[in-house]
């Protein structure tokens, strides 16, 4: 599993696990456009069913600047995840630099009530060098 998802992270038996691929057919180097794919996938490890309500990304950039990122679910969903249980998604980030990093959180409930936020691992955002 660590190689198909290098970056994990577990809060309160909740794993998230992620995979970044540079996408050199949607990036424009000469018009400062760089872009990645990454693919999230939620393992649920507790005893419990638990919901992912919410999204909080922070996304820096080349040169340090932060951006950040809240929303309802993921790919228009607010899954619910049972215990053994998992969901993967795949979305994109672009960038003005050919470096980042993402990191951030999920605002999750479980089945008795109690919310946490679900730590996500924060990433590397490199595009290759490209030679002439």
């Amino acid at each position: 599993m660590k190689a198909l998802f290098p970056h994990a992270a577990t809060t309160h038996g909740v794993t998230v696990r992620v995979s970044v691929s540079y996408l050199p057919e949607q990036s424009e180097p000469a018009r400062g456009r760089w872009f990645w794919a990454y693919h999230i996938r939620l393992e649920n490890e507790g005893t419990q069913a638990v919901q992912l309500l919410t999204r909080h990304w922070v996304i820096t950039d080349g040169r340090g600047a932060r951006h950040s990122v809240e929303g309802e679910g993921v790919v228009g969903e607010q899954p619910l995840i049972e215990p053994g249980g998992s969901f993967d998604y795949v979305s994109g980030c672009p960038l003005s630099t050919p470096t980042g990093a993402m990191q951030g959180s999920y605002r999750m409930i479980a089945a008795d009530g109690e919310t946490f936020d679900a730590d996500i691992p924060r990433f590397p955002l490199h595009a290759p060098a490209v030679t002439s």
